[in-house]
Order: structure tokens, then C-alpha cells, then sequence
């Protein structure tokens, strides 16, 4: 990511920026938990070390002069004596006042909705294994299901917790899912102790012998966020479509929507193993890195971990992905269609961080900034347009 926004500024300083650049770069500096203002630090002691027998208000105004340049002209800024840091804290935000007044003069007029979708919420079924549904979202707080040998607990703040007798439990193969539609996500705490978020349109499926089997094993579809009690005597299995995970006790995201073509397995702390089910490969990650799975085998590489969690933190993030399969995220959240009426429009790309607790039309809003794409809110499809 430094290296990222080291670009950025340099490009900034060079009037180089492409429009999706532009706004990723507001995007950076207005968010508190960047690290724009290291950046610009780093750019400033550069300077400095250039520098020969200059005093600090030359220094200052050079570096400022550079960074805050843009079409507009700029006054001077008095003749004061900063700290670096100091110095960084200004510069960052005349950066961001420098980049709100450009696009306030050259964006276009946001166009108002005709109608618009709210996001998704807490929304889950949980199947027993006698094939009874049961809607997490409507039950009340408390205990919502109990048979021999083991409750299943709603908390307060939505999260599932099973409480199983360990003697009663060793051979229970009976087995349990918990879905979520478009528009859902939900917490489970296992009955292993290991705590699963799951996306939207995602499911898992486990036995409720899982805290006392030999392998314990869980089947999903779609995409989940797993913190795995650490067992070694049990390793963690996670079976997809594409893939098996192995684990002893880690943090780690797995996106296997079958609409996607590779499975994303993303690692936060630990380590798993990575095995193919078609061709037998297997790859060991370390924290940092991503396996992609898809047909022609396991590729793996060094990522922003942020980026695949964002969505259990509560955000899109988006780093040069292409408006396709933005959308797809979209969709999968807001329950919406989605109809190109320009099928140009997909290969979009766009870089950038929106709520996903916003109304769609916020989220829509985002990504017409660019000045590339635009939308349409119809009921319950979304229609897009290469501008």
C-alpha cells in the first residue's frame, strides 16, 4: 500500500494522475486510517536531504510548491519554522483540499435516482438436521432450538452460539446449515469454539460432532471469514467447489461464489495448505498471501489483506478491479440485477473504499465519479451505461 501511494503523490506532483487515480487518491487522503501522511513525510525528508545550505522555509515552501500544485493558483505560504512532521500533518491536508477543489469544479452534476435500495442486514436460515428451518433474523434473542445433547443460543448482538455436552456428542454426525440470501450476512461461533462471519448468498454445512471429530470439517459456499480454535489433535477442514483448505488454527478468507472463476483463499495469521480438487497441487500460504484457485491449477500471491476482509469490516474495497466484478459484489449485497445496457462498461476499472451500510444510489454514486460508467435504478435492477 505505501508503495501504492508513493505512486500516487509522485504522479500528484508530476499533474500526471488519471481520473480513476484522482480519485483514489482523495479516497486515501481522507481516510483517517491511511498512511498518506507517512508518505508525504517520506517525500519531505527526501527533500531535505537533497537540500544544500537552504533554510527551513525555503525547504518547506519547495516541497509544498510540489505537492499542493495544481490549476489553480496557489498563494505562498507564510514564513514559518515546522517540524517534518508538522510539516506532513499540513501538506496532507492541503492535498485533500487541493483534490476536493479540482473535482468540484470538473465533475459532472450527480444525477438524482429515481428510486433507490438499501443494503443488506443480519439475515440467516439456520436447517437442523431433522430438516426444520429456522429464520435467524426473526427469532428472538435467547435459545432458539434444543435436542439431545446440545442448545443453539442467539446473543444479544446477533451471533449464534452452540453449547453441546462433550459426552453426548463424540458420535453426532447430524448435520447443520446456515444459508444466507442476497442481502445477508450473519456470525456463527461453532460448536468447535471457531468463529465463522459469512457473507452474503453463502452457506456453510458442519456436523455437530465437530468439536470432538477426528477432522473437523466444514463445507461453504460462497465466502466466509474463519478465526479457527486452535485443535492440533482435530486439524480445521474446509471443503468448496474448487478447493480443500487444512488448517490447525488460524485467520483466513475464502471466496468460492460459483459465479467467480478462481477461488480466492486469503491469509491473515497461520498458515494453511491449499489443495486442488481436480488436480491434486497443493500450496502452503503464509500471512499476506493469496492462493487463486481455478481449472488450470493453484497460483499464489502477495495481496492487501484488508481488501479481501473489507466486507466482514463493513466496507467495499476495491484496488483496480474491473466494474464487472464490482457489480457482482453488489449485486450479491444489495439483491439487485444487474442489466449492461453497454457491455464496454464491465471492463471499467476502478479503484476505491465505500460503505457498504450506505443506500446503493451512495454506493452508485462512487463509482460514476470516474466519469466512465453510469446507472440507472429501476426497481430491483440496476442498468448500466458507458459514459
Amino acid at each position: 500500500m505505501e508503495q501504492r501511494i508513493n505512486y500516487l503523490l509522485k504522479q500528484f506532483t508530476a499533474d500526471a494522475l488519471s481520473p480513476a487515480e484522482k480519485q483514489e487518491l482523495l479516497a486515501l487522503a481522507t481516510d483517517p486510517a491511511s498512511v498518506v501522511g507517512d508518505e508525504i513525510a517520506k517525500l519531505i525528508e527526501a527533500e531535505e536531504g537533497a537540500a544544500t545550505e537552504v533554510t527551513e522555509t525555503e525547504k518547506w515552501e519547495s516541497v509544498l510548491n510540489n505537492i499542493v500544485a495544481t490549476d489553480k493558483p496557489q498563494k505562498t505560504p507564510r514564513s514559518i519554522l515546522l517540524r517534518p512532521l508538522k510539516w506532513a500533518a499540513a501538506a496532507a491536508v492541503l492535498v485533500v483540499f487541493s483534490f476536493t477543489a479540482y473535482l468540484s469544479l470538473n465533475k459532472k452534476k450527480e444525477h438524482v435516482f429515481a428510486s433507490d435500495v438499501a443494503p443488506g442486514k443480519n439475515k440467516a436460515i439456520l436447517t437442523l438436521a431433522n430438516g426444520k428451518k429456522i429464520s435467524l433474523s426473526d427469532a428472538l434473542t435467547g435459545d432458539i432450538a434444543k435436542e439431545a445433547g446440545f442448545s443453539i443460543t442467539k446473543t444479544s448482538n446477533g451471533e449464534l452460539v452452540y453449547n453441546i455436552a462433550e459426552a453426548e456428542n463424540a458420535n453426532d454426525t447430524r448435520l447443520n446449515t446456515i444459508s444466507t440470501p442476497n442481502g445477508g450476512e450473519w456470525q456463527i461461533r461453532l460448536p468447535d469454539g471457531t468463529r465463522v462471519w459469512l457473507n452474503a448468498a453463502s452457506s456453510i454445512q458442519y456436523s455437530l460432532n465437530i468439536g470432538t471429530a477426528k477432522e473437523r470439517l466444514v463445507k461453504l459456499d460462497g465466502e466466509a471469514y474463519f478465526e479457527v480454535s486452535k485443535n492440533k489433535a482435530h486439524p480445521f477442514v474446509v471443503e468448496t467447489a474448487k478447493q480443500t483448505v487444512e488448517v490447525l488454527g488460524t485467520h483466513f478468507n475464502i471466496n468460492s461464489y460459483e459465479e467467480e472463476q478462481v477461488t480466492k483463499t486469503t491469509l491473515l495469521e497461520g498458515s494453511v495448505r491449499v489443495s486442488h480438487n481436480d488436480t491434486n497441487e497443493s500450496e502452503v500460504l503464509e500471512p499476506g498471501e493469496q492462493s487463486l484457485v481455478s481449472a488450470r491449477g493453484i497460483a499464489v500471491k502477495n495481496v492487501d489483506v484488508d481488501e479481501a476482509v473489507a466486507w466482514k469490516q463493513g466496507y467495499f474495497m476495491f484496488n483496480n478491479e474491473k466494474q464487472e466484478s464490482i457489480l457482482r459484489k453488489i449485486a450479491r449485497w444489495y439483491n439487485v440485477e444487474i442489466e449492461y445496457a453497454d457491455p464496454e462498461a464491465k471492463e471499467v476499472m476502478y479503484y476505491g473504499t465505500v460503505s457498504r451500510f450506505e443506500k446503493i444510489s451512495k454506493v452508485l454514486h462512487k463509482l460514476e465519479q470516474t466519469g466512465e460508467v453510469r446507472f440507472d435504478i429501476k426497481g430491483n435492477k440496476i442498468i448500466v451505461y458507458k459514459d
